[in-house]
């Protein structure tokens, strides 16, 4: 596994007890090319060690993102289509959720620009026109220009829950505002996980653990090229994507996040992604 961190002075890679750190590197290079892992391989070959540093995981950091559109995928496990009905119910929206669970074609909804996302140990932002708003917990595909999954990384899809269950046409202001979106520690160029690989969110308030949940990435009911394949139907990314494949994990309906909590996800072997609330 090769783990790409991107800090204010640029980005190291760091594989195994190596470390190269390039003040030029470039996300958008590595996304356009036909075979990222390979390039990547060759670039490290060719490039100037740099110190291990321990600490560099820890933050703070810069979402690993340059030109690339951020992407999201809604309705992909069990417990996402429950919660997506529960919040919708009264406004007569909940059977669009059941209905497209079942489909052969997935919600897909634009989620970020760079400029909206955030890096590790960032604020993420809830709505001040919101009383009902998540963290959802969501392992991230790097998908390169001719669609095709070469890497992997930790998503926080902030989530203004009233907002969408008073009506499915305001899922973009739901999901598409200021520090909506996180990704990190780091873009992860590694094998495809094991359907066991666990996806966990911790949610601490005044030092004190307020939610705690995990499952496993195995329980998404699409597969990651499926997902790859449907979002770059008749669309082009000439720098590539980021898709966040969707939640297995929502808090219950009486619990909302507030200003100063601190959002941990982690997903397997990819770290823990952590932003605070602003």
């Amino acid at each position: 596994m090769i783990r790409l961190y991107r800090t204010s002075t640029g980005v190291t890679a760091v594989r195994g007890s190596q470390a190269y750190h390039s003040s030029s590197f470039s996300f958008d290079d590595l996304f356009r090319q036909s075979d990222p892992r390979a390039w990547l391989e060759n670039m490290l070959g060719a490039g100037q060690p740099a110190a291990p540093d321990d600490s560099l995981a820890d933050g703070p950091l810069l979402a690993p993102v340059e030109s690339q559109e951020i992407w999201a995928a809604g309705v992909t496990y069990t417990r996402s289509r429950e919660a997506r009905m529960e919040e919708s119910e009264k406004s007569g929206g909940a059977s669009f959720y059941d209905k497209v669970y079942e489909a052969p074609r997935p919600e897909l909804f634009f989620k970020a620009t760079a400029a909206r996302a955030r890096g590790h140990k960032a604020e993420v932002c809830i709505r001040s026109d919101s009383f009902w708003d998540v963290p959802e917990p969501e392992l991230t595909l790097a998908i390169n220009a001719e669609g095709n999954v070469f890497g992997y990384t930790v998503g926080n899809d902030m989530s203004s829950r009233d907002i969408e269950g008073q009506n499915p046409l305001y899922l973009p202001q739901a999901k598409v505002y200021r520090g909506s979106c996180a990704l990190g520690p780091a873009l992860c160029i590694a094998d495809p996980p094991a359907p066991e690989t666990s996806i966990s969110l911790e949610i601490e308030r005044d030092r004190e653990i307020a939610f705690l949940e995990s499952t496993a990435i195995g329980r998404l009911k699409r597969t990651f090229d499926e997902l790859a394949d449907w979002l770059f139907r008749e669309n082009e990314f000439p720098a590539g994507a980021y898709l966040m494949t969707g939640t297995g994990i929502v808090p219950p309906a009486g619990f909302s996040l507030m200003s100063g909590d601190i959002v941990r996800i982690t997903c397997g072997d990819f770290g823990t992604l952590e932003n605070s609330v602003e």
